[in-house]
């Protein structure tokens, strides 16, 4: 019998046990009306690495955050330059964002995910985001450093109340009016495979850009 409680003690310890961060690479396609373009982020504790693919598959930019240091640096590796990338000036919403909680999970790289719309109707505009929880605290802090001015970030900060390590990995902005499609984010594969810590360096051959 104590070896019974002792067993279901462990269980549910296990059980209770924070999601471990993930590390790997996650690979997803970014649309609009005129393009597509395919991406990687690599991650490992607190540097992610972006790399941005052309249509001939070559990398055609990164991009590496220091979360720790809230840095980040850009890679031309066609002119060999790297720099230190300026925030963007934030990007100010008409109107208000009312956001809205889906009842129906949709799976997404073989990973349950959480619906949540963010509407506004002055901006004419509604972004769908399915979210999957607890093991990529990276990516909030990613996007807050980053600080784009695309929709899909700006409205992704509107939804409050996350669980820690909550990131999208299907997002699709419409029109509100018509249901038209404007982009579509959407995680297509993952892997748990530790990236090497020189992706998240500077080549040696690399010359400074300064702006």
């Amino acid at each position: 019998m104590k070896k019974v409680l002792t067993l279901l003690a462990i269980i549910a310890g296990i059980l209770q046990l924070p999601a471990q961060p993930f590390t790997g690479s996650i690979e997803f396609s970014y649309g609009t009306q005129k393009d597509t373009t395919h991406n990687i982020y690599q991650v490992k504790n607190k540097l992610v690495r972006l790399d941005q693919y052309g249509k001939k598959g070559n990398v055609e930019g990164s991009f590496i955050f220091d979360l720790a240091a809230n840095e980040i640096r850009f890679l031309n590796p066609k002119r060999k330059l790297w720099g230190v990338q300026k925030s963007e000036t934030p990007q100010v919403i008409r109107g208000t964002c009312v956001v809205v909680k889906g009842t129906a999970p949709k799976t997404v790289a073989g990973i349950k995910c959480t619906e949540y719309a963010v509407k506004n109707s002055e901006e004419n505009t509604v972004i769908t985001y399915w979210i999957a929880e607890g093991k990529y605290p990276f990516f909030a802090p990613l996007v807050k450093l980053w600080n784009r001015k695309d929709k899909q970030s700006v409205y992704f900060g509107q939804i409050k109340g996350l669980p820690e390590g909550s990131m999208p990995l299907l997002s699709e902005e419409r029109q509100l009016t018509d249901g038209k499609l404007l982009t579509k984010l959407e995680v297509t594969k993952m892997n748990n495979t530790p990236p090497d810590e020189l992706v998240f360096k500077v080549p040696d051959d690399y010359t400074k850009f300064d702006q």
